[in-house]
């Protein structure tokens, strides 16, 4: 299997680990690469010229983090269910000449939230970001039982058209495009943050750490790093929390079962992610994930 993840500034990303170990284990000649846009013809690259050259080099399958997740769309044949109804793509299985997108992002959330904040209130949940993550994670925490979502998006019309869209499938009262952050946090049980500020790559918090109330929970999508600017803010002030690890895994799975058909050990792909650190990729990653070391925290991540 050759198969890789397309995006910008992600040197950083513990997918390869995650993918090559249980590939290992499962007895696939299992290789993943990095198509950093960042890296690639001087950054200047089109996504429909790295789509061509994953096809002439054979790969089987293409993960899509940020910038790319609702980008790709045109440029694919077909979409399964999820992703249609998303409007946003992170895996693409690539057979018989055909461009297949999926989400597992979807499913990825659902499952850390799960697991990670049961019982947490959810009447009112603040959602940053509304790109092609922001989508997925929206959609779960309805499914979840969210009463009323509201969205926050840097570009308002962005939050407006998913506001539109999740209001068609489960009710207009539920899902509200805000443009003032600060009432929105006032008056959310939960905030989740969807959008790559925090990524190694964009440093920094999407809120003032002052909207951050002790009863309200703070979730973070990023993984690279897992301690990000918010979630750390949001721990000072007694918020209980929830990283983007969770998520990561549990799409990966996903993703895994999509490209070989094989149904992975989600423990086994924790356990590679766990160990590999926040240092980059090295040209061999799943073969050297187990020699990473505790971060400047002491903490392995």
């Amino acid at each position: 299997m050759l198969v890789g993840l397309v995006g910008r500034g992600i040197q950083l990303s513990r997918t390869p680990a995650m993918h090559q170990t249980e590939g290992r284990a499962q007895g696939i000649a299992y290789i993943y690469r990095l198509l950093d846009a960042d890296r690639m013809g001087e950054g200047t690259l089109r996504l429909e010229d790295i789509l061509a050259f994953a096809g002439h080099l054979g790969f089987d399958g293409l993960n899509v983090t940020f910038p790319y997740k609702q980008e790709i769309i045109p440029l694919l044949d077909e979409l399964s269910e999820a992703a249609e109804a998303l409007g946003s793509v992170n895996t693409v299985v690539l057979r018989g000449g055909r461009r297949v997108g999926h989400n597992t992002d979807l499913w990825g959330f659902t499952e850390s939230f799960g697991r990670g904040m049961a019982g947490a209130p959810r009447d009112s949940v603040l959602l940053l970001g509304a790109g092609g993550a922001g989508a997925a994670v929206a959609h779960a925490l309805l499914e979840l039982g969210a009463k009323q979502l509201l969205v926050r998006d840097i570009a308002h019309a962005k939050a407006t058209a998913l506001a539109a869209r999740l209001g068609s499938l489960f009710g207009p009262d539920r899902v509200t495009a805000v443009s003032d952050v600060a009432a929105a946090a006032a008056r959310a049980d939960g905030i989740v943050n969807a959008t790559p500020v925090g990524m190694a790559k964009l440093p920094g918090i999407p809120l003032d750490p002052a909207l951050l109330r002790p009863e309200c929970w703070v979730a973070d999508i990023i993984y690279f790093p897992l301690e990000t600017e918010l979630l750390a803010a949001a721990r000072q002030r007694g918020c209980r929390t929830l990283d983007g690890e969770g998520m990561a895994v549990h799409q990966a799975a996903r993703a895994f079962e999509l490209f070989t058909g094989i149904q992975p050990d989600v423990d086994r792909m924790r356990a590679a992610f766990a160990a590999f650190g926040d240092t980059p990729v090295p040209e061999r990653a799943g073969d050297r994930a187990r020699q990473a070391q505790p971060n400047e925290t002491g903490r392995k991540t």
